[in-house]
């Protein structure tokens, strides 16, 4: 299974994908039986900047031990299995969309060196092939080096990263329809600081895909 980054048969029937329902907002998943659309109070709580966030699976088991591989250890083996768990989902809700560029989440410059990769950019890039879009990975900038999102509590993440992205320079998007692409999803405060300055850039519309959501409660790794 080279193709799918040296993950098993086994280990990927353990995989969880999304589907409804989940919040029309956020795309935070909530348990069976809930028939009609909504937004969760996670959305309340944040006031998010853009007009909807999915993810294809649960941040959980071995996604999120891949995840953390792919872009911790370098092990970019791993990518075709994660950008394939992206595309499944992501491609189908979007084609015909009117949308026109995908923006990668920026890494501080620093952590980009020392991880030698930004992670959402190499995600973003073979979404922007299938859709045929305009990948944007210098549009904005991350102009502060906050602390990992991973620990903190759902306000902290909102404060951690309400001034950390800027434009790269004076481009202007107005009236583009933009995709931003992380690799996991949480509680959506760092895809909204980005939703957030794109629109001042002149965004019509900004949506925000990632590969997994975390969930809180999930289990740790082992």
């Amino acid at each position: 299974m080279a193709r799918q980054g040296y993950v098993g048969l086994r280990c990927q029937r353990t995989v969880r994908p999304i589907r409804p329902p989940f919040c029309s907002r956020c795309g935070l998943p909530f348990p069976p039986g809930i028939t009609q659309e909504f937004t969760c109070a996670n959305c309340a709580d944040l006031h998010l900047a853009f007009e909807s966030a999915r993810a294809a699976v649960v941040a959980s088991g071995v996604t999120l031990e891949v995840v953390h591989r792919f872009k911790y250890g370098r092990a970019l083996w791993f990518e075709p299995f994660l950008t394939d768990l992206l595309l499944t989902a992501a491609v189908p809700s979007l084609e015909g969309g009117g949308w026109t560029d995908v923006v990668p989440v920026p890494l501080y410059p620093a952590r980009e060196r020392h991880r030698e990769f930004n992670q959402a950019e190499r995600l973003g890039r073979p979404l922007a092939a299938a859709l045929g879009l305009r990948l944007q990975p210098r549009l904005i900038r991350r102009v502060a080096p906050t602390l990992t999102q991973t620990h903190l509590s759902r306000t902290e993440r909102s404060r951690n990263v309400v001034r950390a992205f800027r434009p790269a320079g004076r481009q202007r998007i107005r009236g583009a329809s933009v995709i931003v692409v992380d690799d996991v999803l949480t509680t959506g405060a760092t895809a909204s600081a980005v939703a957030r300055v794109l629109r001042r850039m002149g965004a019509a519309r900004v949506c925000v895909w990632s590969v997994a959501r975390a969930i809180r409660n999930e289990p740790p790794l082992a």
